[in-house]
């Protein structure tokens, strides 16, 4: 039997639709958020899901218990599943930072890759065992540099409401699938694309 881990970015929320840095804000979902999280679930409700881990952030625990209700188990919060710690620039339009550093990874007080990647790698051993199927709700800022590392240096889009597979073969993660999308019922149009 194969390990997985299902690595869920949460739905949307009023912070992505605007492109600001979240990080450790927690505003709710949207009702475009909840429409994906929905979906998610529904989609993910036909794997052999045996655990639900989640950022302890409200958009991330929101997604989690949604998913995990499906397949009547609890979500779990771990904060090493956190999203980037953005400092000062929380809140701030992502545009607006990048025209004065350079970058968000330029930005004084902004939490580094490397540290992100430092609390988020220990946890995958959660899943170690043979046959299991983990879901993790977490954070483009933590699923983006994940994968990249599994894929030497790729870095993928990682959209809202969508998953990404993760699977353990022959000693080491393999990426199997990035940034997939279930067909939701949006209450209404989705203006722009989907936001970190």
């Amino acid at each position: 039997m194969t390990t997985s881990i299902l690595l869920v970015r949460h739905g949307r929320t009023t912070l992505n639709a605007q492109d600001r840095l979240r990080g450790l804000s927690d505003p709710p979902l949207d009702d475009v958020g909840v429409a994906q999280a929905e979906a998610l679930a529904t989609v993910l409700a036909g794997r052999d899901i045996v655990a639900v881990y989640s950022s302890p952030l409200r958009r991330a625990a929101s997604t989690a218990g949604t998913i995990a209700a499906r397949v009547d188990l609890s979500a779990q919060p771990d904060a090493r599943f956190n999203d980037r710690d953005y400092g000062p620039w929380t809140g701030h339009e992502r545009r607006a930072v990048i025209e004065q550093f350079g970058s968000v990874d330029a930005a004084p007080g902004v939490e580094a890759t490397a540290d992100v990647l430092a609390r988020v790698r220990p946890a995958l051993d959660i899943v170690r065992e043979d046959g299991r199927v983990v879901v993790v709700v977490s954070h483009d800022a933590v699923i983006k540099p994940l994968i990249a590392g599994f894929r030497d240096g790729e870095t993928p889009q990682i959209p809202t409401g969508s998953w990404s597979e993760l699977r353990w073969e022959d000693g080491r993660w393999r990426v199997v699938a990035v940034g997939r999308r279930a067909p939701s019922r949006s209450p209404g149009p989705c203006r722009g694309p989907s936001r970190e």
